[in-house]
């Protein structure tokens, strides 16, 4: 799929949700730099728009998912979930979350082609994704606790989730972690 494609493909799904302020976030996340953002530093996806790939390959795998398991989530509380739950890896405050990694040299490192931005103040970007989105619109509390805990044992909020899980929850965290640690590295190997 094309970064055009997959640019399309992410709004249709927002707009689908029919959330109201659903434009006005999608038109934040463009001018924001979500669809050019790596998802990450040197891991996985650590490239233009991998972001943007990152979250609708999570979309696919969280409705895998929820179908295969018989969750009962609705379609559009995956969307949101799935598609927003790295939201805050864009940057805030006009300052992009991620830059490249410039060596003596002046070239980009190729080991690790990102750093995170000194010049944006830290706050996790489970809490960074969550402040994002409801700028714009209404997420559930458990929209909410879904993107805060979307990392589970490997985030911020490690400590608080043991026996407070939810199936939405469990969905978007599994469906992360397979994308990150399966679906994505695969393609890289290819």
């Amino acid at each position: 799929m094309t970064v055009n494609e997959m640019l399309q493909k992410f709004d249709d799904e927002l707009l689908r949700t029919e959330r109201p302020g659903i434009k006005d976030l999608i038109e934040f996340m463009e001018v924001g730099g979500f669809y050019v953002a790596p998802c990450s530093g040197a891991h996985h996806l650590a490239k233009e728009s991998g972001l943007l790939e990152h979250s609708l390959n999570v979309l696919d795998i969280a409705r895998k998912l929820n179908k295969s398991l018989n969750a009962g989530i609705k379609d559009d509380t995956i969307v949101i979930t799935a598609l927003l739950h790295d939201a805050g890896k864009m940057g805030d405050h006009g300052k992009f979350n991620y830059i490249e990694n410039l060596l003596k040299d002046g070239k980009q490192s190729t080991a690790k082609p990102y750093v995170t931005n000194p010049s944006l103040l830290y706050i996790p970007h489970e809490v960074r994704s969550v402040m994002i989105a409801e700028r714009f619109i209404v997420l559930s509390e458990q929209e909410e606790q879904a993107i805060l805990w979307h990392n589970g044992l490997y985030g911020a909020f490690k400590y608080d989730i043991q026996s407070k899980e939810t199936p939405l929850y469990m969905v978007l965290h599994w469906a992360d972690m397979w994308a990150s640690r399966v679906t994505e590295i695969e393609k890289e190997e290819k």
